[in-house]
């Protein structure tokens, strides 16, 4: 089986859609990952039965250290850790031990409106405010920068007739419950490879 952890921060829509759209005999949520004790993804997760690891940079009871996480993901073992909106940078030294097996979902066309504090409304908003006429979503792999690895899919939709960063938002999450179980079961069945800067979906 292929095993997937899922790295969430707030209510979940994302883990939900994977959670329902990537078939069962494909791949399997084996973990779900917060630095947030209390909120709607750690919820979903228990009431699937899904085990749930709190993680901190900080000593904190219950929460995992980047480096214990790091020894029970391969444990288990887990394939591929899937960000789906997950708002803390992953240290450099759990990077290293999962290379090229971490993806992220960013609710923008990278490499535009990406970046150190570019997540949630404010990208939309940036995007609003930049009068662009599309926007999407785009699935990367992560590395040591913010929203900087080899992007894996895009999908855009038109916005030329947004009125606000909201209504920008509504739509584009639509799309991210597309691409991402459709990114992540092209993983579980291997249609994923590199060559040299380009990630190539067969």
């Amino acid at each position: 089986m292929f095993n997937i952890a899922v790295f969430v921060s707030g209510r979940g829509s994302n883990l939900k859609s994977i959670f329902e759209k990537v078939s069962a005999d494909k791949a399997k949520i084996c973990a779900v990952v917060s630095d947030k004790k209390d909120c709607g993804a750690v919820s979903f997760a228990t009431k699937n039965e899904i085990p749930v690891y709190l993680v901190s940079s900080k000593e904190i009871p219950e929460f995992y250290s980047y480096e214990k996480l790091a020894a029970q993901l391969k444990k288990i073992p887990v394939n591929l850790i899937v960000l789906a909106g997950f708002l803390k940078k992953i240290p450099d030294s759990f990077v290293d031990e999962f290379e090229l097996k971490i993806i992220n979902i960013h609710p923008a066309l990278l490499p535009s409106f990406g970046g150190k504090g570019m997540y949630g409304m404010s990208v939309h908003q940036a995007v609003f405010d930049s009068s662009a006429k599309v926007s999407g979503a785009t699935v990367h792999f992560v590395d040591k920068v913010y929203d900087h690895g080899r992007i894996i899919a895009q999908r855009a939709i038109d916005i030329s007739d947004a009125e606000n960063a909201e209504q920008i938002a509504s739509k584009v999450l639509e799309l991210e419950h597309e691409i991402l179980p459709f990114v992540i079961t092209k993983f579980a069945e291997g249609k994923i490879t590199i060559n040299g800067n380009r990630v190539v979906i067969l």
